[in-house]
């Protein structure tokens, strides 16, 4: 959430940087509770106060008094309180000054492309087709057991993404990225705090006011919940591996057959704890570790900047990168990279000792491999006229072989 402080002082500035992200919020309601809030708060510290004084007097009758008279502003408090932390956890995280006002995904920017897009002497295949053709995937069975939009990866497919977690751990183990498996449940107060209203809205999965996570770092980020790093902590890098799981609640119709747009898929995740000076550096520094993964693969792609319209509500500021799939003739996002300043840490309460000082410290998050989408890039970018797939060299050693065949 933003800092109280801030939106005081800046109403009119958190109005419109909330409606350049589509969010309409009641900022003047927030400052009215609040202040009625921080009124009450001096009223019931000078009644304990007084209560205080009259106990040390022993004066009975009016200690009695005053201790009924504060258990009813307490209560006043408590609901006004209530409806503060309600109100402020309305209000988006504000777009950087650098990120361009748009109002969707067709007003995002494209940064820059790169690597040659490949051209076949045939129509090529989608992915679906192309692993049905080798028996990688199985659709039907998946639909009896789990429903759709799930899938059996089988053979070599599931032996390239044990490939693809090892290539992506063993390039950010060098870069000092602790590995972590987490947990893929979290409770009621972590997705809170996580600022996701997917979470609220139908995108998330909910059993007994648990969530199963969208990804690692929503699992990642509110481990260090309720916990102070000391600068010489950060940064703080994390590698994560975990299965995630999405709704996809308001997609129906798109991308409807085979792994991209699907329920459940595995994921290897950046999630980083930095100074707050070093934020912008360290976003850009994530972005460079997504384009080694995409030039390794020697797959082509470019970098989108999201637009106001398009980034997420706790997100400040976000690049995509989309590699180009061969069967639709287009690029698609297979990374996005996401600046979230201190909005998570606030709600969280993850601080920072720093220059004598208690603050909040940035977090960002990045894609490193989504097993849902290169695969994808994988199977159209390397297919052969006979419906066979090369195996990119980085990823030979890992699987053992160079090709899958038809």
């Amino acid at each position: 959430m933003l800092d109280i402080k801030f939106i005081r002082e800046n109403p009119q500035l958190v109005k419109e940087k909330s409606k350049q992200k589509g969010y309409k919020v009641d900022v003047d309601k927030l400052l009215e509770v609040d202040k009625n809030r921080r009124k009450l708060i001096e009223e019931v510290d000078k009644l304990r106060s007084d209560r205080k004084k009259a106990a040390e007097g022993r004066n009975q009758a009016q200690g009695q008094a005053l201790k009924a008279k504060l258990k009813d502003l307490e209560n006043t408090l408590e609901k006004l309180q209530e409806e503060y932390y309600k109100l402020i956890r309305t209000i988006p995280n504000m777009p950087k000054d650098d990120v361009k006002v748009g109002k969707d995904e067709s007003e995002n920017e494209i940064i820059k492309n790169i690597g040659k897009i490949p051209k076949f002497d045939f129509k090529p295949k989608g992915h679906l087709d192309l692993a049905q053709m080798s028996d990688l995937l199985d659709v039907e069975r998946a639909s009896k057991v789990s429903g759709a939009r799930f899938n059996y990866i089988k053979n070599e497919l599931a032996l390239l993404e044990l490939a693809l977690i090892n290539f992506a751990f063993d390039i950010l183990i060098k870069e000092d990225f602790i590995p972590i498996i987490p947990p893929v449940i979290i409770n009621k107060k972590s997705a809170e705090g996580l600022g996701y209203p997917e979470y609220e809205t139908g995108e998330g999965y909910e059993v007994d006011n648990q969530y199963l996570v969208g990804t690692a770092e929503h699992s990642i980020v509110p481990m260090h919940m309720d916990e102070t790093f000391k600068s010489s902590d950060l940064p703080k890098r994390y590698v994560g591996f975990s299965t995630a799981f999405r709704r996809e609640a308001g997609s129906y119709g798109k991308d409807t057959r085979g792994m991209f747009r699907v329920h459940q898929f595995d994921k290897v995740e950046m999630v980083s704890f930095v100074l707050p000076e070093d934020e912008d550096k360290e976003l850009e520094y994530l972005l460079s570790l997504e384009e080694k993964f995409v030039q390794e693969l020697q797959l082509p792609y470019q970098v989108i900047k999201q637009c106001t319209g398009d980034l997420g509500f706790p997100t400040a500021r976000k690049y995509d990168i989309e590699v180009w799939i061969p069967s639709e003739g287009r690029y698609r996002e297979t990374h996005s990279a996401s600046l979230n300043t201190d909005f998570q840490s606030r709600r969280l309460n993850i601080k920072l000792e720093h220059k004598g000082r208690r603050e909040y410290v940035s977090i960002l998050n990045a894609t490193a491999i989504a097993m849902s989408r290169m695969p994808i890039a994988i199977m159209e970018n390397y297919q052969q006229k006979d419906g066979s797939i090369l195996v990119p060299k980085i990823l030979q050693k890992y699987v053992g072989f160079n090709k899958i065949p038809a």
